[in-house]
């Protein structure tokens, strides 16, 4: 099963950009966070944050689990 990016519902600062790398990566938050914030210093700020805005809205929500139709279709 190939793995999938999303953002994170439940591991979440701002938007679970973050959040879900740390699920996708096996990468703890808090050291992902702080290399982020780290990164956005150094580097005048606008490039990173403009990198996080992108992420957060083209990087889709984590469906939610345990759905009804989940149930019925087998978790498809």
């Amino acid at each position: 099963m190939k793995k999938k990016l999303y953002r994170s519902r439940k591991n979440k600062f701002m938007s679970g950009v973050l959040g879900g790398l740390e699920s996708y990566t096996g990468i703890d938050a808090t050291l992902l966070r702080l290399g982020y914030a780290l990164a956005t210093v150094f580097t005048a700020i606008i490039p990173f944050a403009f990198i996080y805005i992108i992420c957060a809205i083209i990087i889709p929500l984590e469906p939610e689990h345990n759905t009804s139709a989940d149930v019925i279709e087998g978790g498809k």
